[in-house]
């Protein structure tokens, strides 16, 4: 593998973008900010983006392999099936963060590499792999965090059913008792669930993802039944792991804004704002369901799927709370549509004629902000992040906040000389930093940011068409580059400030 060096002398200086309204000599967005310096600099990935190793060592298909085989659902028909290799290439892969200063890294489990039916007994072959992967960042002196889910069920278990089926909850509560049993010893650091909005509602809504059905009362049932899993598993891992271990959830809440003051645009705010983060945070952090959201859905389901005492269950202490967050959504009633149909995603991985709003889909519409997008045809605007960070503050005080996703894809390919240069996502990260520090400043408790993505990856019904990584990827030869990001980012984790231009 061959990495560029990392001398001071060699990280490129950012090129971002001035904020809105400042001239172009005001220089980077909150170039100069401190941060604490016990704050956390890390990066993420998951599995089936980068590992790799798909039928090696008893590891068995999940909805991702599935779905990905299945003709016309991914770009080119790609897979995960070598995607990084990081299954055969960890080691190199913790040496590169080492040398790019990283204090922690963010990675998920494959439930079907550890458990390869969904139940019963774990293979320890899966399980010697994320031993292996841990020991090595902890000799780097870099901290694990451990996802136990990100979106990669396994088929046997949406053969009988998937996320809709109560069931799926009880297999994964297991699932966790498993992996903090094998790593509980290694690992203070746990997620539940990453994103469980795309789980439910691209997976069962629109069908853009994994597994690709499309029955709303479905996408309803499996929002429940991820709700419960992530409330059984937290009493697993509780269970199980040291007293000193710290267990959370990352959530995707939606930045949602009104398209304009009217009471319509402000109830189509109110209806998307409970479909993509009330779901979740109504039974994780208060134990219920508001009544708004009951109401909005009561012409798809009654709800009867949730007995007595799931919503006790969903409701457990967090150790923290953990933010993912790309880019703000735009709404209005639908009568007030003036760019053509809305688009019936807000996460911008491929179409689809299903919607993943049920309950909304026919009265609320989307609009594209104006201004710079990333390659993903998404809007930057940092504002949202210390929005979703306020948020969180006021609605969980004293439980601690982490950023576990935030970053940008863009097109960028080695020059003549082999160097990757990407100043759009140094100056995207800046901008998300400042807005980040903003927050602390204003008293919000944030104590870590991990930037998406470590490395170029399988970017889900996208294939490999979009890359997030500040680690350019050669999927050909599997060569590793740093980009100017990463260069970048190895002085900000270094310093714990943003550098000045």
């Amino acid at each position: 593998m061959t990495l560029s060096p990392l001398s001071p002398d060699a990280t490129p200086k950012p090129s971002p973008r001035p904020p809105a309204g400042a001239s172009p000599a005001a220089g980077p967005a909150g170039a100069g900010l401190r941060f604490p310096p016990d704050f956390m600099w890390g990066s993420s990935t998951s599995a089936y983006q980068i590992e790799g190793a798909a039928r090696e060592d008893g590891r068995t298909p999940s909805v991702w392999d599935t779905f990905s085989h299945t003709p016309g659902r991914t770009e080119g028909g790609d897979t995960g099936d070598v995607a990084c290799d990081h299954y055969h290439r960890f080691r190199d892969d913790v040496a590169l963060m080492s040398r790019l200063g990283l204090g922690a890294y963010r990675f998920s489990v494959s439930w079907s590499r550890v458990q390869p039916t969904g139940r019963g007994s774990a293979s320890q072959r899966g399980l010697d792999f994320y031993r292996s992967l841990t020991d090595e960042l902890l000799d780097a002196g870099i901290t694990p965090v451990l996802t136990l889910y990100h979106w990669d069920l396994p088929q046997e278990l949406e053969d009988a059913g998937g996320w809709p089926e109560r069931d799926t909850a009880l297999r994964f509560a297991d699932y966790a008792r498993i992996v903090a049993d094998a790593l509980g010893d290694r690992i203070q650091l746990w997620t539940t669930l990453n994103e469980p909005w795309c789980s439910a509602f691209l997976g069962y809504g629109s069908g853009v993802h994994a597994p690709g059905r499309t029955d709303p009362a479905d996408a309803l049932r499996a929002a429940h039944h991820l709700n419960l899993a992530h409330g059984l598993a937290t009493q697993a891992l509780r269970d199980a792991l040291p007293a000193a271990a710290e267990v959370m959830v990352s959530l995707n809440p939606a930045a949602v804004r009104a398209r304009s003051d009217t009471p319509e645009d402000r109830d189509a705010a109110r209806r998307i704002d409970a479909l993509a983060t009330r779901v979740f945070t109504g039974p994780m952090l208060h134990g219920r369901y508001d009544e708004d959201l009951l109401a909005d859905t009561a012409q798809i389901t009654d709800w009867s799927f949730v007995q007595d005492g799931d919503l006790a269950a969903a409701h457990q202490p967090l150790d923290g709370i953990c933010v993912n967050y790309y880019t703000p959504s735009v709404v209005s009633a639908v009568e007030h549509r003036e760019d053509g149909p809305a688009p019936e995603r807000r996460d911008g991985h491929g179409a689809s004629d299903h919607s993943p709003w049920p309950g909304a889909d026919r009265v609320v519409a989307f609009h594209q902000p104006p201004g710079e997008q990333t390659e993903m045809g998404w809007s930057i605007d940092p504002g949202g992040l210390t929005e979703l960070l306020h948020r969180f503050h006021r609605e969980a005080p004293g439980v601690p906040l982490y950023i576990t996703e935030n970053g940008a894809a863009y097109a960028d390919e080695p020059d003549g000389e082999g160097r990757v240069h990407d100043p759009e996502r140094i100056a995207y990260v800046q901008e998300h930093l400042a807005a980040v520090h903003r927050a602390l400043e204003e008293g919000v408790d944030v104590r870590g940011y991990f930037l998406w993505s470590l490395m170029d990856n399988f970017e889900w019904a996208y294939g490999y068409g979009k890359r997030f990584g500040i680690v350019h990827v050669d999927f050909g030869t599997q060569r590793r580059t740093p980009k100017s990001s990463a260069l970048w980012y190895a002085e900000v984790a270094r310093t714990g400030q943003l550098p000045e231009a």
